[in-house]
């Protein structure tokens, strides 16, 4: 068997604030407020979606919030190192906690986290040159 796509999901509290947040890293969302599921397009192939905790429990009526631990572990690349601090500088901005200022790793990325409205850290990097 082949597979023929792939995607991430978020299962968010607050599809309208975990949207806007994802919005800041530029992914283009459709409007939160058209229905209890949204997806995006990741460069390369594959989609990060979006859905309501009602939602779930529509799908599955005994469906509880993961616990104890973040739900998802996400990184996006991005072109150059300089967006890595500029996405970071709007992110933090804009009100949301960060995780790890701009750094330069070891391992030759330009590297930050920030964290989204349901406490998924997102990695933002960028090869060095």
């Amino acid at each position: 068997m082949t597979a023929i796509s792939a995607a991430f999901g978020i299962v968010t509290r607050d599809i309208a604030t975990s949207v806007a947040f994802y919005r800041l890293l530029g992914l283009e969302i459709s409007d939160p407020t058209e229905e209890p599921h949204h997806s995006a397009a990741l460069p390369g192939g594959g989609r990060l979606m979006w859905d309501t905790e009602d939602l779930m429990r529509q799908i599955k009526p005994d469906w509880q919030p993961p616990s104890g631990g973040p739900r998802l572990g996400l990184a996006i690349g991005l072109a150059a190192p300089d967006e890595v601090d500029s996405v970071y500088t709007r992110v933090v901005a804009a009100g949301n906690a960060g995780a790890a200022a701009p750094w330069d790793a070891f391992w030759g990325q330009r590297y930050a986290q920030v964290v989204d409205p349901d406490g998924v850290i997102v990695d933002l990097f960028a090869d060095l040159p």
